[in-house]
Formats: C-alpha cells, structure tokens, sequence
C-alpha cells in the first residue's frame, strides 16, 4: 500500500512538479519490497590518478565511461564547504546545554563524540538535540552557504550535454533541498536520493543504486564525494569517484577508492578528463 503521507508534499525539480513514479523512487522511503544490495567494486579498481599525477599510459582513465550520460553528486562538502556552519551550529547547540561546563568545543571534536552527550541512553533527547541542531544549520546556511569553486561552469557543461544529474545525500531532506535552494541548483537536478529514506545509508551502496534506476546507465556515471563513507558508497555501487579535498585528508579519500582527487572544480585535471570523455564520444558517434 503507498503511504500517501510521504507523497503529499510535491517535489519541483526542473521547474515541474514529479510524477507519481517519479517521487516514489525520490521518495525512497515509500513501502516496497527491499532489495538485497551486491557490492560491485570493478568500475573503479583499475583506476589510479589524483590532481598531482598523470596517468602513465597516457590515457583518460575514465575513457570507458565515453560516452558520459550522467553525473551523481553528494552535497555537504561537495558542491559547498558546509562544515564550517555544521560546527558552528553544533558548537552553539553544545554550549546552550552546558556541554564541558560552557567552555566551545574544537573543529576536531569529530560527530563520533555526539555519542557521549547523552550517555544515559536518552533517545528522545538525543533526537530533539540532533533537529534542533540542523534546524540552526539551516538558518545560518541561508546567509553564509556558498558553493565550490568550478561549481557554475561545471554544472553549465553538464547541462549543454544534455547529462542527467543527481543528487545522493546522507544529510537531512530538509537540509538538502534547502542547500540545493540557495545555490541556485534546484532546476539543474531532476532527482534528489537522501540516505536516512533507504534501506541503508552510505557507506552502503543502497543510495546510489537508487540513482541509478534514475539514471539506469550505470557504465556511463560517475560520483562526486568528499568523505570516505560517500567514496565508499560510490565504489561499492560499482561506479569511479571523483574525491573533493575540501576538509579530509587526500591519504583518507584515496584509501576510500577515490580515482581521482581535486581541491574543486576547475582542477585542469578534471577537465582534462571531461574533454577527454567528449572527444571519445564524438568519435564514436560519428
């Protein structure tokens, strides 16, 4: 039985509103049958270049996906340097309920020592601090949020060509389809995949095998991550993945099974790869 509640609310991507096909896949959250996941690892196992090297046999290392047809983007740290309002807004919500007797936590203290907030077991409170913490991310996002270097020109090339596009985020909704609001994004993507509304998040595949049955042409896709659980989550889904160096260390992303790492989007050798990808497929279609 589809449950109606979570297919009320219309979602607007490319200036209509979904089909009710449509938003039963955005909404991976409506009941149906749950798959098993098979991790598949191949699509990216040959693949080894990062911003700081070529490829030694002087070839595109992504040429097999020639020619290109979609594109999948994560969003926090991907298409802008959110975790700096994330801390902030998680420092706030700290010092409000008297966390380390008042005194700011660091950049360093990681989201793994949340658990130790409420080691009593709380739940609820453990939930209401977590809304209420993202509900402050929202309101400072509205005015500091700011996209990736390379984003415009990156997502003006995709559009030129015609590629399908994606969106594949662990973080909240709400959150989402606010970040994608502010930067100016929201008729770019067509469909929006949120980790907490499939059978299981990143680092599993589960998100981007949905996009896929978006895209449904998974040899021609690639990933955009920032984090080793969203690489993680791209490779075991059998898809290469572009690494973003905006915050974590590039010894940790290409560990993960990163193909390749830039610092943002006008790295020359992601376009590089990119005008590679068009000259094989010109070739082919001709």
């Amino acid at each position: 039985m589809t449950n109606t509640r979570l297919l009320s609310r219309p979602l607007h991507f490319h200036g209509r509103v979904l089909s009710t096909r449509e938003k039963r896949h955005s909404r991976i959250a409506s009941p149906r049958p749950k798959k098993s996941v098979a991790s598949s690892t191949s699509a990216a196992k040959d693949m080894s270049i990062t911003s700081n090297s070529d490829s030694t046999d002087g070839k595109c290392p992504f040429s097999k996906l020639a020619p290109l047809e979609a594109i999948l983007f994560d969003i926090d740290g991907t298409l802008c340097d959110s975790d700096p309002i994330h801390y902030y807004a998680f420092r706030e919500m700290l010092q409000e309920i008297g966390f380390n007797n008042g005194v700011p936590i660091t950049e360093e203290f990681s989201s793994e020592n949340q658990r130790a907030l409420f080691p009593d077991g709380d739940h609820e409170r453990a939930a209401k601090f977590m809304d209420d913490k993202e509900a402050m991310f929202r309101r400072l996002a509205s005015e500091q949020l700011k996209a990736v270097d390379g984003l415009r020109k990156l997502c003006k090339w995709i559009e030129e060509r015609g590629l399908k596009r994606a969106a594949v985020t662990n973080t909240p909704r709400a959150n989402a389809e606010l970040m994608i609001s502010i930067l100016g994004l929201t008729d770019f993507f067509q469909f929006l995949v949120v980790g907490s509304e499939c059978e299981r998040a990143k680092p599993f595949p589960d998100p981007y095998l949905e996009a896929l049955i978006f895209s449904s042409i998974p040899n021609h896709t690639f990933v955009f991550e920032d984090s080793a659980s969203g690489i993680q989550a791209g490779v075991a889904a059998g898809m290469p993945v572009v690494g973003l160096a905006t915050r974590n260390p590039e010894k940790l992303l290409k560990e993960a099974g990163a193909s390749l790492l830039i610092k943002d989007f006008e790295d020359p050798n992601l376009w590089a790869i990119l005008g590679e990808l068009d000259h094989i497929g010109k070739k082919r279609e001709a």
